[in-house]
C-alpha cells in the first residue's frame, strides 16, 4: 500500500476545500440553516409532535442527510472530474499507484469534507432547537458510512460525466427529490397505505430512517434492513469502480 500517494491525493483535495470554503462548507450550512428557520421555526411551531418528537427536532436527521448526500456526491465527482478535464488524470494513471490507492485518496477526502459539513450542521441545529442523540456510536457510524458510500457513488459520476453540467444532474434532479420524498420532513407512517408501499421503493428512506433512529430511537423501517440497504449500495459502488478501472471506461479516452 502506497500511503504516500494516498496522503498526497487526500491533502490536495482537502486544500482545495479550504481554497473554496464558501462554496464547500459555508454554502450548504447556510442553506440548511434556512430550512431550519422555515420548516423548524415557522412551520414547526404550528405542528404537533411526530412519534413523540417535536417537529423541529424531527427534521434534523433528514436535513443533515440531505446535505450529506449532495455534498458527498458533489465533492467526489468534482474531485475526479477535474483531473479528467485538465488532463492530469493521465499522470495519475501512469504513476506507480493502484486503483485502490487512487480511490482511497479521492473518496477519503470527499468523505472527510462531507462529515465536516454534517457535523457543522448538527452543531448549528442547536441554535434553533434542542435535540438529543440516543445512540451516539450509531449516529457517527451512519454518518461516516453514508458519506463514504455516496462519495463512492460521486466518484463514479465524476468518471461518467463528460461536462460540468452533468456533475449536477444526479445530485439536483435525482438525489435531492428522493431525499425530500424519503421522509426528511415527515414520517412515512403518516401516508396512506398505498403511498407507504411506493415510498419504500425509495432507497433514501432507509438512510434517513436509520439516521433518525440513532437520534430518537424511532424509525420508519427496521434498522437492520436499513443497514443492509446501505451495505448493498456500498457493494454496488465498489463493484462499479472496479469495473471502471478494469475496463478503463472514460479514463483512457
Amino acid at each position: 500500500m502506497n500511503f504516500h500517494a494516498i496522503k498526497a491525493i487526500y491533502k490536495f483535495e482537502l486544500h482545495r476545500t479550504w481554497r473554496t470554503i464558501m462554496q464547500s462548507i459555508a454554502s450548504p450550512v447556510i442553506s440548511t440553516s434556512l430550512y431550519f428557520v422555515v420548516f423548524g421555526s415557522a412551520i414547526g411551531s404550528r405542528m404537533v409532535e411526530i412519534d413523540g418528537v417535536s417537529y423541529a427536532a424531527f427534521i434534523i436527521p433528514g436535513l443533515v442527510m440531505l446535505a450529506l448526500l449532495t455534498e458527498s456526491i458533489s465533492n467526489a465527482s468534482f474531485g475526479i472530474y477535474f483531473p479528467k478535464y485538465n488532463g492530469t488524470i493521465y499522470e495519475i494513471l501512469s504513476a506507480p499507484i493502484s486503483m485502490r490507492e487512487i480511490v482511497l485518496g479521492y473518496v477519503g477526502a470527499a468523505t472527510t469534507k462531507s462529515v465536516i459539513v454534517g457535523s457543522i450542521i448538527l452543531l448549528t441545529a442547536n441554535l434553533f432547537v434542542d435535540y438529543h442523540v440516543a445512540h451516539p456510536f450509531w449516529m457517527v457510524t451512519f454518518l461516516i458510512l453514508t458519506a463514504a458510500t455516496f462519495s463512492l457513488f460521486g466518484f463514479i459520476i465524476g468518471i461518467w460525466a463528460d461536462g460540468f453540467e452533468k456533475l449536477q444532474v444526479v445530485p439536483m434532479l435525482i438525489v435531492t427529490p428522493l431525499t425530500f420524498l424519503g421522509g426528511s420532513f415527515y414520517s412515512i407512517s403518516m401516508l396512506p397505505p398505498l403511498w407507504q408501499s411506493i415510498t419504500l421503493a425509495n432507497p433514501v428512506v432507509y438512510l434517513i430512517s436509520a439516521f433518525r433512529w440513532s437520534f430518537y430511537g424511532v424509525a420508519d423501517v427496521n434498522v437492520g434492513l436499513s443497514v443492509a440497504m446501505i451495505l448493498v449500495f456500498l457493494g454496488l459502488c465498489l463493484t462499479g469502480i472496479y469495473w471502471i478501472f478494469r475496463t478503463g471506461y472514460r479514463l483512457k479516452t
